[in-house]
């Protein structure tokens, strides 16, 4: 009989929304039979989650993860490293941050070491994440450290059927063209081509947008396309990969009716996130790709301005559990 698998779940940023979203997810009797879920965390913020959710959960409180004994039963690793005293809800605070930081490097070597299948980690908060000692660009970076990847790791987003991710993530729009070049689109393609692979599709089909309006006009509006995207298409086409473009990026999402794709490869961050959440807020799930560990997380934020208020839609939340139990092999 196939075992169940272990998966670690963190609470996010104790100032937003993460213990709520936790707390929801738990109670589909579905969602706890599809993993033995470990938390991972301090017990008084998730206590908080509960009460703010206005519902109660059945977990076995544990000092390591060697305790577990049994698959149908949810456990928590008290880390006994944040008191709600300690912060207010919906403010941010560095001292959350810290403690974020502190919770998912002790998930993410619960992973590195085999204990864990994946660990699912609800929304955090980059800005204070960094004010508590974490000095990444983003969390992706901050994964890829802590588990020593150099190279060939990269965000992606998944929504329902459809797979986006992007040749320039967390930085700047005025820096994004110059990072826009042959080399880095080829290895966003072939990046995207290997995860579907990897998750069963057996010959995904990939559509990349333009960097410009209108894919640069033939170059009146920018060259990019002419002298690094186009280039970089072809040259996945000699290697065998199903991609197409570059297509404009005002248009690209109404082609999913008329030309359907499985995985889009934008060039910048907003340029898909945008499409992305319109299709459907609650459903979006964040994915860390190319790290030897599984890591997912819902596609939105810690949403400061409704924290406490018990309204917080756990939608997102239980799509990541899930999807990370399939990137698992399970």
């Amino acid at each position: 009989m196939k075992r169940k698998p272990v998966m670690g779940l963190t609470l996010g940023d104790a100032t937003g929304i993460g213990s709520e979203l936790v707390a929801k997810a738990l109670q589909s009797e579905e969602i706890r039979q599809l993993a033995t879920w470990v938390l991972v965390g301090d017990e008084r913020v998730f206590q908080q989650g509960l009460s703010v959710a206005g519902v109660t959960l059945s977990y076995q409180k544990i000092t390591n993860i060697e305790e577990i004994e049994r698959e149908d039963r949810i456990y928590f690793i008290h880390l006994q490293n944040l008191q709600p005293d300690a912060y207010t809800l919906g403010q941010l605070s560095a001292e959350s941050g810290r403690v974020t930081g502190e919770t998912l490097t002790y998930a993410l070597k619960l992973a590195q070491q085999k204990k864990l299948d994946g660990v699912v980690y609800a929304p955090i908060n980059k800005e204070a994440l960094h004010s508590g000692g974490f000095h990444f660009q983003d969390e992706l970076h901050f994964f890829a450290s802590l588990l020593d990847c150099k190279e060939g790791f990269s965000e992606i987003n998944v929504m329902d059927d459809l797979w986006v991710t992007r040749v320039t993530s967390h930085v700047p729009i005025q820096q994004v063209s110059s990072l826009v070049t042959k080399e880095r689109v080829a290895r966003i393609i072939r990046f995207a081509h290997d995860t579907l692979i990897n998750v069963g599709y057996e010959n995904p089909k990939i559509a990349v947008a333009a960097l410009n309006p209108h894919a640069g006009d033939g170059g009146l509006l920018g060259t990019e396309e002419i002298t690094e995207i186009r280039p970089a298409i072809n040259e996945a086409k000699e290697q065998g990969i199903q991609v197409e473009g570059p297509y404009p990026a005002d248009t690209i999402f109404l082609r999913l009716k008329t030309k359907p794709f499985d995985c889009l490869v934008s060039m910048y961050h907003d340029q898909a996130q945008t499409g992305m959440k319109l299709l459907g807020f609650n459903r979006g799930v964040t994915v860390s790709g190319g790290l030897p560990v599984v890591l997912a997380t819902p596609a939105h934020g810690t949403a400061f301005d409704i924290a406490g208020q018990g309204i917080a839609d756990p939608g997102a939340t239980e799509q990541a559990m899930k999807l990370a139990i399939k990137l698992a092999g399970f």
